[in-house]
């Protein structure tokens, strides 16, 4: 699925090419249906032909492609989808489930192998997102925000990594990289990090969340941007699908386990399990 960096990189591919452009008609094209969320198809294109789009913005993985009337076509990408800008006369592409026809016959094309994705038109954005936590990007994500959505949780921070509520964006790949350099073991309760440990965390977050922005995304399977172009960030992962490889910082094996059913990647050398501190208890006699 897509994550924060791939979202981002297509939000800001779009926002250029879409912004100020007119809508001239939107379809889904047979047995994509399901792809709306609440309206048919028909719908959709008499309330949308003739509007035009402002601005585009992204919340976790969620896009929203904002219209001048105030109106929100929030688009989540989910397993297999992505948004591709096609200009007139481009040929038709497999796995087209819907179409946003555009002045000067361009098109935005939803394509999606799986037919997961959705799209939904909302007065605002929220209206269409379940319950999500702070932007890891945002100056709003501080050390002490990203410690109030953990503290207390006994789950493994990798799986609390991955609960939307608790941190927006953040999916397999990046969780995986950021507990690599911050050197926490995945399975480490979450609620149980060291003041240095949340400081480490915290900056790895941030940093792989940039590199993968950087590099235009990962692209290990399905991803494409809206060029249709695949992203670079997959050639630069320290322990994310490198099962069985030498870690590149100790050479120790990369191992794979399962840590709240997602497969977890890891370098047991650089990622140890923490010891359990004993507790001490007084040897002076009881009065």
């Amino acid at each position: 699925m897509p994550e924060l960096p791939e979202v981002e990189t297509v939000r800001r591919q779009l926002q250029p090419l879409i912004a100020g452009r007119k809508v001239t008609g939107f379809n889904v094209l047979p047995g994509a249906e399901r792809l709306l969320r609440g309206r048919s198809s028909s719908e959709l294109d008499s309330l949308l032909r003739g509007s035009r789009f402002t601005n585009v913005e992204r919340r976790g993985k969620y896009l929203g492609l904002n219209l001048e009337d105030g109106q929100v076509l929030v688009v989540h990408l989910r397993m297999t989808g992505s948004l591709r800008f096609r200009p007139r006369g481009y040929e038709d592409e497999s796995f087209t489930r819907a179409v946003f026809n555009l002045d000067h016959g361009d098109q935005l094309r939803f394509v999606d192998v799986r037919k997961f994705g959705t799209i939904d038109l909302v007065e605002r954005m929220e209206e269409a997102l379940p319950e999500l936590g702070p932007e890891p990007l945002s100056d709003d994500f501080t050390i002490e925000a990203m410690w109030h959505a953990l503290r207390g949780r006994q789950q493994p921070i990798k799986a609390a990594l991955l609960d939307q509520r608790n941190i927006a964006g953040i999916g397999n790949i990046y969780a995986d990289e950021a507990l690599f350099l911050s050197r926490l073991n995945p399975e480490a309760p979450a609620g149980s990090l060291r003041p240095a440990e949340r400081r480490a965390l915290h900056a790895s977050i941030r940093q792989t969340l940039q590199d993968g922005v950087a590099h235009g995304g990962a692209s290990f399977r399905d991803y494409t941007d809206v060029d249709g172009a695949e992203g670079e960030q997959q050639y630069f992962v320290r322990v994310f699908r490198r099962t069985d490889e030498p870690c590149d910082d100790c050479e120790a094996t990369i191992r794979r386990i399962v840590v709240g059913g997602r497969a977890t990647h890891f370098c047991p050398k650089c990622q140890p399990v923490r010891q359990r501190t004993r507790k001490v208890t007084s040897n002076r006699p009881r009065r």
